[in-house]
Order: C-alpha cells, then sequence, then structure tokens
C-alpha cells in the first residue's frame, strides 16, 4: 500500500514537471518580437498623428524599439547571466516578448485615452501601472529561474522594459513634458512590482522551509535546470540533503563457455529513479554498459524486487554501486549443471524458475494483468525460502512486463509468495544436468527513450537444458503494454524455444523524456510492436546459434552506506511539489491585484 501511495505522490510531482513547455526556437522568438516592436510603435504614435507621416513616425519608432529589445536581451544573456544554467538568450528573447506584450497593450491605451480626454497625465500613469505589470513577470521568472545573485538578477529583469520605455518615451515627450510625472510613477511601478514579487517568492518558499528545510523555489530552480539542460547536479544536491544511508546487494549470475566469460545476469538491489537522468534512474544500462566493458560478453540488467524507496541520490551513490558490482563480478566456483526451467501459476501470478548449480532464478509476472514494484520483503521470503530447500541463495526477478490499468499490491504479493515458494518446491527436487547458453544483443537503435527504449537495448540468453530451450529476454524500458510479452514469447516458439519470460529492466531514463500522461511509454506503446519483435526474434536467433556447453557461477555483494531517498522522504517531495503550486496560485490571485489596486490608488492621488 505504501508503494501504491508514494507512485500515486511522484505521479503528481511529475504531472507538475511534465507540464512545462518546450519555446520557438530564438529566430522565431526574434521575429515575432520584430512584429511586436514595430506594432507597439504604431500603436503608440497613430493615435498623435493620424497621418502618413503618423504612421512613418511610429514605423521608426518600433525599429528602435526592437533595436533596444534586442540589446536588452544581449546584455544580460551575455554578460549580467553569462554563467547562468538557464537563462540563456533564446530565453531572455522569449519573456521579453511576453512582457513587451504587456506594454504594448499598455502603451496603445494610454495613447488613445490621454489623446481622447485631453490629458497628458494619463499617458504616464498608464504607463507605469504597465511597467509594474511587466516587471512583475519578469521579476517572478527570473527570480523563480535564475542561479545568479540578486542584483544581477535585478539589473537583467529591469534592463530590457528600462531601455524599451525609454524609447517609447519619445511619443509622449514630443507632444507633452512628461518627464517630472514618469519620474515620480516609474520608480514607484518597480518598487511596487519588485516588493510584490518578493512576498510571492517567500510566501511559497515557506512551504518547503516546513516541510523540507529547503526553499520551494530552490526545488523549482533545481527541477527545471534538469528539465531544460538535462542537469542533475542541482536537484541531487537537494536530493542528496535528503537522503539516508543504508546497506543495499547485488545478485549476480556467470556464465561461462570455452574458458571465457559468455554472459551475466546483474539483479541490482536499488531501484531505477525517481526519473531521467537523476538518481539512479539510468543505473540499468551504467552496468550494463560497465560489466560489458569488463567482461566482454552480454549483460542482462533486469529489475529485482524493490521500489521507489531504493532509489538513489546522486550519479555519486551510483558510482559506489557500480565500483562495488565490478570489484564483485570475479566469478568463481562455475558449476555445469542446472535444472529445466519450469513456470508455475497461482491465481494472476506466474513463477518460472530454474536452479543453477545451487542458485536459484526466478521470474514473476502478474501479465497479462498489471506489474508494479513489488515489495523488499518478498525478495528476502523468497530466500528464506530456498535456503530452507538446502539451496545457497535466490535470485528474484520482477519481471516488470504488463501494464494496463490498476494494480493490487497486497492481492499481488500473497499470490507471488504462494507461487514462488510452490516453484522452489518442484525445482529442487527437479534433475541437474549439463546445459548450453547463447547469448546476444541488439541495441534497437531506431527506437529511442523517447518512445520507451533506454540505450541498453535487447538482451537475450538461451539456455538449453535436456533438449528444453529457455530465453530470458531483458529489455532496457520501464514495463511494458498488456499482451506485448505474449505476442514475443509466441514468436519465439518458432525458433524451438520452449519456455522462458520477458523482462523489463525498469529504467527510469525513459521517464520524464515526453509529454505522455504517464510522463513516459512503456515497451511497445509508442514502437512498431512487429517491429520490436523482429529485433527479439533476430537476437534470439544469434543466440541460438551460438549455443555451447556453459557453466554457472553466482555472487552476492552487500554494498554499505549507500544513499537513497527513502519511501518516506520522496513522499514528503512530491507532496511538497504539489502544495507548493496550489500554494503559489492562490497567493498569485492576492498578492499581484492587491499590490496593483494599490499602486493605482497612489498614481492617482499623487
Amino acid at each position: 500500500m505504501t508503494e501504491t501511495l508514494t507512485r500515486e505522490h511522484m505521479d503528481i510531482a511529475v504531472s507538475r514537471y511534465s507540464s512545462l513547455f518546450t519555446l520557438p526556437s530564438h529566430r522565431d522568438i526574434t521575429l515575432l518580437l520584430g512584429i511586436e516592436c514595430v506594432v507597439t510603435g504604431v500603436a503608440a504614435a497613430l493615435p498623435y498623428d493620424l497621418s502618413f507621416r503618423g504612421l512613418a513616425y511610429g514605423l521608426t519608432l518600433g525599429i528602435v524599439l526592437f533595436l533596444t529589445t534586442l540589446l536588452g536581451n544581449h546584455l544580460p544573456a551575455r554578460v549580467l547571466l553569462k554563467q547562468d544554467l538557464i537563462l540563456n538568450l533564446r530565453r531572455c528573447s522569449f519573456i521579453s516578448l511576453a512582457s513587451n506584450l504587456i506594454l504594448l497593450v499598455f502603451a496603445f491605451i494610454a495613447s488613445i485615452a490621454s489623446v481622447s480626454l485631453n490629458d497628458p497625465n494619463i499617458w504616464s500613469k498608464t504607463i507605469a501601472l504597465s511597467l509594474f505589470a511587466s516587471l512583475a513577470v519578469r521579476f517572478l521568472v527570473f527570480y523563480a529561474v535564475s542561479s545568479a545573485s540578486s542584483s544581477r538578477i535585478f539589473l537583467s529583469a529591469v534592463l530590457q522594459p528600462a531601455l524599451f520605455l525609454s524609447s517609447l518615451m519619445i511619443v509622449p515627450l514630443s507632444f507633452h513634458g512628461l518627464l517630472i510625472q514618469l519620474s515620480l510613477y516609474l520608480p514607484l511601478a518597480v518598487g511596487a512590482s519588485f516588493a510584490a514579487v518578493h512576498l510571492f517568492i517567500a510566501t511559497v518558499n515557506k512551504v518547503g522551509l516546513q516541510s523540507l528545510g529547503i526553499p520551494s523555489i530552490r526545488m523549482f530552480k533545481a527541477f527545471l535546470a534538469n528539465w531544460t539542460e538535462d542537469l542533475e547536479q542541482p536537484l541531487e544536491e537537494v536530493l542528496e540533503r535528503l537522503s539516508e544511508e543504508r546497506a543495499v546487494k547485488v545478485s549476480m549470475i556467470g556464465f561461462k563457455a570455452g574458458g571465457r566469460m559468455k554472459a551475466a545476469i546483474v539483479v541490482p538491489g536499488v531501484h531505477p529513479g525517481p526519473f531521467k537522468n537523476v538518481g539512479s534512474s539510468p543505473i540499468p544500462s551504467l552496468i550494463q554498459k560497465a560489466l560489458e566493458e569488463k567482461l566482454s560478453c552480454v549483460v542482462a540488467v533486469p529489475h529485482g524486487i524493490s521500489g521507489h524507496d531504493l532509489d538513489l541520490s546522486s550519479q555519486r551513490q551510483n558510482g559506489k554501486v557500480l565500483n562495488r558490482i565490478l570489484e564483485a563480478s570475479e566469478f568463481k566456483a562455475f558449476k555445469p549443471y542446472a535444472t529445466r526451467f519450469l513456470s508455475l501459476r497461482r491465481d494472476s501470478a506466474t513463477v518460472g524458475c530454474q536452479v543453477f548449480g545451487n542458485c536459484a532464478f526466478l521470474t514473476l509476472t502478474l501479465a497479462p494483468q498489471t506489474m508494479e514494484d513489488l515489495p523488499p520483503e518478498l525478495d528476502d521470503t523468497i530466500i528464506q525460502e530456498a535456503k530452507r530447500k538446502g539451496l545457497d541463495w535466490a535470485i528474484a526477478i520482477d519481471a516488470h512486463n504488463s501494464i494496463q490499468g490498476p494494480f493490487d499490491p497486497e492481492k499481488a504479493v500473497t499470490h507471488m509468495r504462494e507461487a514462488a515458494v510452490s516453484a522452489l518446491k518442484k525445482a529442487v527436487a527437479l534433475k541437474r544436468s549439463p546445459f548450453e547458453l547463447g547469448a546476444a544483443k541488439t541495441l534497437v537503435k531506431q527506437f529511442s527513450v523517447k518512445d520507451g527504449i533506454g540505450p541498453g537495448g535487447v538482451s537475450v540468453l538461451i539456455v538449453s537444458v535436456r533438449n528444453q530451450k529457455t530465453a530470458f529476454v531483458t529489455v532496457d524500458g520501464n514495463n511494458m503494454v498488456s499482451g506485448l510479452r505474449e505476442k514475443i514469447l509466441s514468436s519465439l516458439e518458432e525458433l524451438g524455444i520452449d519456455s522462458g519470460e520477458i523482462m523489463t529492466t525498469d529504467t527510469h531514463i525513459v521517464n520524464a523524456a515526453v509529454m505522455a500522461d504517464r510522463g513516459y511509454h512503456p515497451v511497445g506503446e509508442a514502437v512498431d510492436q512487429d517491429q520490436l519483435v523482429q529485433d527479439v526474434k533476430a537476437a534470439a536467433t544469434e543466440a541460438v546459434g551460438n549455443l555451447e556447453p556453459a557453466e554457472a557461477s553466482w555472487c552476492v555483494e552487500e554494498i554499505p552506506a549507500v544513499k537513497i531517498i527513502g519511501e518516506r522522504q520522496i513522499d514528503r517531495l512530491c507532496l511538497m511539489i504539489d502544495e507548493a503550486a496550489r500554494k503559489a496560485k492562490r497567493v498569485s490571485t492576492i498578492i499581484f491585484p492587491a499590490t496593483a489596486i494599490f499602486l493605482t490608488a497612489l498614481i492617482v492621488f499623487i
């Protein structure tokens, strides 16, 4: 139940996270800025002179506004915010496009009103209000996004509107002397917008400070740095502060044939997460790549029995786990025998089991029903049961290979436990015989993380024991659409393969990579399933073709003092993100209108 709640809380956070949008290209933004500035110049000047001369005057003013806007964007991006993680020239230009729209509307209203009522003061008062609205947007974005110092943020936010209005003031100043009024009203507008934004930020920050001891805006900046620039460090610095140390285990089976390593299956006791490139999200493919380079063989990293309470907090923790895996992968005491693979079903749970030497290898699935993370306690139960049956160890895989609807974890665990215990009982009674192993890998380069396929591609191991061929297929993805597992297994029967299981790594490198409802595509949802089936079948054909007598060795390594985020902290973090977003909506409807009303009253009565 707690794992389900954690996943729900993460879904809420990811929905906030993935609501961010992609900006137009810098070229398109610049073009729109040019059009916007010309329209502003004409709208501000034409009401004062409804003639061709007034139009020409407005067009000339528009060009001047465009040039000052370009200068106002380039100076912050190239000088003041040169080292900023997020606010580059393109994003600064887009902010100006949005804030200039406010100035355009108010400038047109100001010119029409001042001419119609023959009151030049209306222009300066209206423009002061437009500066408040424009700067409120700019201050809010710059202070919420930029990692620069407060003084640089202030100057960057104010510079472009200041240059813009300096040019725009040519219109009323050429008809009326308004310098005194403007010198009084505009500073009031700057001060009001600055105060409103800082009150807003301080209010929102309290949510994070009270729940986690971290300002909410800092979390937002960290998320944004990851989303826009794939920078994991700012967010991982926060996660490291929230993490707790715990010992984790990694189980491995190595296969040797012809005096060389043929293949390895690595089952990390950590969970890939929380999303994208943050923490242990990419750890399956990291482990795979590192071991393939060391052992020069096919490596599969299916999903172990773990949940988000075992997400590593940073790349540094990934490195710690990787180093220990590399050190522990000196396989010894190989055994040349294995049992045949058996499959046993209890209600919705299917457990496959094969014993290599004196170590049981189990695959757990609920397919075609929804399969989600299983609790680590189930893994402990399976290991203890294996030892009671006289085995040295058991390595259990959460196949994570079917998703189509709701998931009942309590019911799933009950059925899985019953099926696993029965499977172990039957497996230890089977005869152990010499076996052959074939292995192959394909990267399926036509698919990417946006399609739900990670860089690890597809690994296939074929085990042949007394004329029974079993396929263990591992796809680097996060779960699989219901029915695809059965389609792949059916296609493998054409190769003379009798049994097996299709597994995914549960990599979270695919999460938050697309704007899908889940924030990712399960394997098979966004790809040509027939093509994927053919790719798996081709790799299996290669593996069958290189079958040869093999030996197996297993090992388990406990890694102490690894920093994980933890279920409780993930829940608090995700709930904080949601609460901060809701708080921001509430207070923004109070702070900014109230400040605008106060400023309007102040300007009117001065």
